[in-house]
Order: C-alpha cells, then structure tokens, then sequence
C-alpha cells in the first residue's frame, strides 16, 4: 500500500529546523508546542524511521531527518508555488497571442496545450494575421507577444529560428515546370513580393493566378496544381512539397521567425511562454542569435 508524507507535518519538521527548536516552530506555525511534537512523531511513523535526536540537549535531526528535509524543502516549494499559481488573481485573464497562419503548425498546438497546464485561469486568445498587420497590432498594445515572419530583427526581439523560403508546389506536381511560371500570393504575405523579385532578376516569366487576402486561396490553388508559391521550409501544409531543386527556379532567402514580447506581461509569465515558443521551434531547425536590444 502506497503510503503518502503529511504537507503539514513536512512543513513543521522544515521550521523545527530552520528556528532550532519545537517550542519557536510551533510559535512560528501558530500552533501548540505538543501539536508541533504529534506531526513529528507522525512523520516518524509513517516512514518507520528515527527523524529527531532526542538524547540532545536542543533538538538535532537525525541524518535520515535531514535528507527528509531536503526533500521537504522541495516538497513544500512546488506546494506552495502550485497553490499560488492557481489561486492568484494575477493569473487570471486572457493574453492576446499573434502569429502569421504559416508558422502555427505544428509548433503552436503543443505551446497552447503546455501553457495551459501550467497557466490554467489564463486564456490565450490566438490571432492569425499577417506579420506586418501584427506588428502594427503590437506597437498599439493590442497583443501581449507577437511572432513575425521577417527577413531582419526588430528592437526589443528575439529570433527563435531561421528558416529558408522553398519553392513548392502540388505533391507529383508539374505546374513548376510551365512558362510563364504560375504563381500563387496572397496580398498580405511578405514573401510574394521577393519570390517575384528573384524571378524577375533571373529573367522568368510569371502569372498571377491567385491574388488574394487569404493564403488559404493561393494553398488551395497549389494544392490543385494550378500555381506555385513560396513558404517557410518545414512549415509545408499537407498535399503540397518543395519544387525538385534541378526545377531550374532561383534560390530564395532565409527568414526569420522572430518574437517580441510585451512589457505588460507579468515577467513569469512571459518568460513561460516564451520558454514554451524556444522549444518549440527549436524542433523545426537549429536555434539561432538571440535578441537584439
């Protein structure tokens, strides 16, 4: 049978010995000097263990009371720390997360599911838009952190991965190999407009077969093996994949995908999601320059 140690008792062996005796402890705890005494001898009981010395003239742990103690420290710590945390009203609330619909998948899901276990009053409303209308959004206070997509860091950044933009196409598609190339973009993404600059610069034709506010129009085009488009490698939707590298397209630029972070954010907190938001990403590629001040 699984025997389990008293919080309480835990607590009052912790003060015993951190004020040197039972008759502080129990001053210290507002409790009587022989209930101080009964959660000890209970302690001992349950473990079946000799904790305190008491052929001393002041009360000594035994050596198997202070290895109880290291534990109880740490015992009474994750206590305390969980009952705060679930308690508090500081922990209470929504915070407003933004993040282009590109890179939500697959490192957003599991940041949501983390910060929800260790944050359960707080709600994240997640906001997928555009990185330039995020950003604006930020500089108004209307997020609390933002991610962006963006080929330099801002003041107040942080860089959590570097990616290269892929051509990609229609998985067994051949849309990649026709003249003029058929190019997919939505209005709002940042990377329509250096795709059609390398194409330009290495004297390609194109057609514009979607243009559109939303990128799930220029996916479902590509998908349909209508058109092309360009992406954050390893951020491909299903039903689509990278261009053959010997498809005759140029090389494109790598990106970032940066965060900034809201100074109204309770430090703890930020610094949890954040935390969340490292690793994350970190399993899409390697981690690169931290943030710039």
């Amino acid at each position: 049978m699984a025997r389990n140690l008293d919080l309480t008792a835990l607590r009052s062996l912790v003060t015993v010995a951190e004020v040197g005796g039972v008759t502080r402890a129990a001053g210290h705890l507002n409790l009587t000097q022989s209930a101080v005494s009964m959660q000890l001898k209970r302690l001992e009981e349950t473990l079946g263990l000799s904790l305190i010395d008491r052929s001393a003239r002041s009360v000594q742990l035994t050596p198997t009371g202070e290895q109880l103690l290291s534990y109880a420290r740490r015992m009474l710590v994750l206590n305390d720390e969980a009952i705060a945390r679930l308690t508090d009203d500081g922990y209470e609330g929504e915070i407003v997360l933004g993040a282009p619909h590109d890179i939500l998948y697959p490192a957003i899901p599991p940041v949501l599911a983390g910060f929800a276990q260790l944050y359960p009053r707080l709600r994240v409303r997640l906001l997928s838009l555009p990185t330039r209308t995020l950003k604006q959004m930020f500089a108004n206070g209307e997020c609390d952190a933002i991610l962006t997509t963006e080929d330099a860091l801002g003041e107040g950044g942080e860089t959590l991965l570097t990616l290269p933009l892929v051509w990609a196409g229609a998985i067994g598609g051949v849309a990649h190999r026709l003249r003029p190339l058929p190019f997919a973009f939505c209005r709002n993404c940042i990377f329509s407009p250096v795709a059609r600059s390398v194409l330009d610069a290495a004297g390609i034709e194109w057609v514009s077969m979607v243009d559109s506010a939303s990128d799930r129009a220029s996916e479902v085009s590509v998908m349909a093996d209508l058109a092309v488009y360009v992406i954050l490698d390893q951020t491909l939707p299903a039903g689509v994949s990278r261009v053959p590298a010997g498809a005759g397209l140029p090389s494109l630029p790598d990106q970032n995908i940066n965060l900034y972070r809201s100074g109204a954010l309770r430090p703890e907190v930020s610094d949890a999601l954040a935390g969340l938001l490292r690793d994350s990403y970190a399993r899409l590629g390697a981690p690169v320059r931290m943030a710039a001040e």
